[in-house]
């Protein structure tokens, strides 16, 4: 499962460079420096959890199923939360209602929220030694 975990960690990283980068040069001829700066909250988010994912993945001390659980909670809250930041900021070019993702973001960032206590919650149950 580590294998897994980091892979997704990974991907997500450079998926987040993919955007950090399409956020700082492609974004700023087309919408206002205020949407940009809402992109790249989706994008420092996604890489904040990208690295909490390479950090579990290398962690001895998580179960797999911890490991799993933790994963499908990071990538469904980055789908979430970022994913709908960066539909958002792109709204005004697509002609489509898209009132009904607004409320997708905070569900997104519980996901996260309980993604990070899931890890501490376990790391203190956990009775190895963390090294």
């Amino acid at each position: 499962m580590s294998r897994q975990v980091i892979f997704t960690g990974a991907l997500l990283g450079a998926l987040g460079v993919c955007f950090g980068a399409y956020g700082a040069h492609g974004l700023k001829s087309i919408v206002s420096e205020a949407q940009v700066a809402t992109f790249e909250v989706g994008v420092r988010y996604q890489m904040y959890h990208a690295f909490f994912l390479l950090f579990v993945g290398i962690c001895g001390f998580f179960t797999d199923k911890v490991k799993k659980n933790i994963t499908i909670l990071v990538v469904l809250g980055i789908l979430f939360f970022s994913g709908s930041i960066y539909i958002l900021t792109l709204k005004d070019l697509i002609s489509i209602n898209l009132r009904f993702i607004g409320p997708i973001t905070p569900i997104g960032g519980l996901l996260l929220i309980i993604a990070w206590l899931t890890a501490g919650i376990q790391a203190l149950k956990n009775r190895k030694e963390i090294k």
